[in-house]
């Protein structure tokens, strides 16, 4: 074992403890409440895992970017979609942002208390019109004297019940497409901001999901991420990293539902036999098996490239379709083995069934990253 895997030990067993002793215990609680209190939040900042691969210079732990996949997917593994979702999106997408894009000022404003859990994150895309179509969003962000006028709403928008900063897609510029969309930090706690009601979802309960509305909300001029005008060159330039969070999600549920799986067959019978004896859950257990080896393989190798700057968008979609599809597709061949065991919520892998479903939807469809792998062949 090198001195690497010997840290990435270290900080495996630490996240195991920490999870055993703060969220398995109350994840049911969480789930129904449809959201992860502050509290826990704090608690994870506390122990240093809300900001893991950040600089030390703004509060973080200063590890290897790769601990904080590690994560999610151990939050994965254990059931807790709804969680990993949440985490991915304050710790490995909205706090990387900051970090790549912000000003000092910006990043001394916001990173330290992202680290600690006191300021949450999310991004906000989506619109009512305008799903994977970002260049068709509707929201607006005007100059004014002072700063910017924000008006317009956004949905499905993860931690958005929660957040106290969420980084706002808006066009700028509405005669430029794709490039006049611009990105802004917007403080919630300032007047114009409202958020509707939370919105139920199938599964991932336990992660709040809000619509977001900007009325006539004023941003001061420091308001605004990056260059005016630069937004979506940044969304293609930081969605890798999103789409290697789904992925490490996929990966970590595939393996929960697989362990509770071999637990179930072992155990129960039917026909006087062992479920584990019977040929074809042989076969599909031993499917199962080999498609997550093969996915933790190109997983491994996106990693790598990314470490190397050298991750395309072509990479992160072929990533992202290939892992979530399987994901959905693995679990449902686990649950079948449960037989009408594995459609009542008394069995975990119906949690792990339901919360599956999204990840071939949120952070690009399926349809959307085929295309964009159609168009790295094609040119067009």
């Amino acid at each position: 074992m090198t001195a690497t895997d010997e840290n990435t030990q270290l900080f495996h067993d630490m996240i195991c403890r920490f999870l055993e002793q703060e969220a398995d215990p109350h994840y049911d609680n969480w789930e129904a409440a449809h959201q992860v209190p502050r509290d826990f939040w704090l608690k994870l900042g506390e122990a240093g895992m809300l900001a893991i691969d950040l600089s030390e210079d703004y509060g973080g732990t200063g590890a290897d970017f790769g601990i904080t996949q590690l994560v999610i997917e151990e939050i994965s593994r254990r059931g807790f979609g709804g969680l990993a979702s949440g985490y991915n999106i304050h710790s490995n997408i909205v706090i990387p942002y900051l970090e790549h894009l912000a000003t000092e000022a910006q990043k001394h404003q916001w990173l330290p208390r992202m680290a600690t859990g006191e300021v949450m994150g999310a991004i906000a895309m989506t619109e009512p019109g305008a799903g994977s179509d970002l260049a068709a969003m509707k929201t607006r962000a005007q100059k004014v004297e002072g700063g910017w006028q924000l008006d317009g709403s956004k949905i499905f928008i993860t931690n958005g019940m929660m957040a106290d900063l969420v980084i706002v897609c808006a066009k700028t510029d509405p005669s430029a497409g794709a490039k006049g969309v611009s990105l802004f930090l917007v403080d919630t706690h300032l007047p114009g901001f409202s958020r509707g009601k939370a919105i139920n979802k199938i599964g991932q309960h336990a992660s709040d999901t809000a619509e977001l509305f900007f009325d006539a909300m004023i941003l001061p001029d420091d308001a605004l991420l990056g260059q005016e005008g630069s937004g979506f060159g940044y969304l293609m330039q930081e969605l890798p990293r999103e789409r290697l969070g789904v992925g490490s999600q996929a990966l970590g549920a595939m393996e929960g539902a697989l362990a509770l799986t071999l637990d179930y067959v072992k155990e129960r019978k039917a026909f006087g036999q062992r479920i584990a004896d019977f040929q074809n859950t042989r076969f599909k257990l031993a499917e199962v098996r080999a498609q997550i080896d093969m996915a933790r393989a190109y997983f491994d190798r996106c990693v790598s490239k990314y470490r190397q700057g050298q991750m395309t968008p072509t990479d992160a979609a072929i990533l992202k379709l290939q892992l979530s599809e399987m994901q959905c597709k693995t679990i449902d061949e686990c649950l079948q083995l449960f037989g009408g065991y594995g459609y009542t919520l008394e069995y975990p892998i119906s949690r792990f069934y339901v919360d599956a479903r999204i990840q071939t939807i949120y952070a690009g469809t399926s349809e959307i990253m085929k295309e964009v792998i159609a168009r790295s062949l094609l040119g067009k």
